[in-house]
């Protein structure tokens, strides 16, 4: 580094602030993911609501594998979670082992950039999570509008037949 300490400031700030913008970006990533985990929860509790009023076991049968997979979706936003708080724990360390580098003589070599990457990988993963889980939830939706649409057929083809009335006044 060079000598100028004011110089030296404003680089050491400056690295610091680089993973703030990850810190940013994860932290969009940590709601999204804790906002769809409140769904995925409601969505659990209204299916095992209509598993308990079932009597239909062919019904039943639908409404456990709906479980299964709300429980799946449910681990993946976790584990997603998970990684996001990896993430930012990763990029909070690396702001710090950058200013502490800088005060002890950057003596730290490559640990603050190490610590970047793994913070990129962790947020790389939950990133791959979160895609499976959504992919999953369209897999989810399809099937109950393709379950409904179906019921909506059969009922239509099972009511009677009506005349068309004819307009008064002819």
């Amino acid at each position: 580094m060079p000598n100028n300490p004011t110089f030296t400031h404003y680089a050491v700030l400056t690295a610091m602030l680089a993973p703030a913008f990850f810190l940013t970006a994860t932290a969009s990533l940590l709601m999204s993911a804790n906002n769809r985990l409140s769904r995925v929860i409601d969505r659990l509790r209204v299916v095992l609501k209509e598993l308990e009023d079932s009597t239909d076991p062919e019904y039943r049968a639908v409404l456990e594998k709906r479980i299964l997979v709300q429980r799946r979706r449910s681990l993946l936003i976790l584990r997603g979670s998970q990684l996001l708080y990896v993430a930012i724990t990763c990029f909070v360390a690396t702001s710090l082992t950058v200013a502490g580098d800088a005060f002890i003589g950057y003596r730290f070599g490559t640990a603050p950039t190490v610590l970047a990457v793994l913070g990129v990988l962790a947020m790389f993963a939950a990133s791959l999570c979160l895609a499976r889980e959504a992919t999953l939830a369209v897999a989810v939706i399809n099937e109950e509008m393709d379950h409904r649409h179906a019921i909506a057929r059969m009922r239509k083809r099972s009511e009677p037949v009506r005349p068309e009335t004819e307009a008064s006044g002819d």
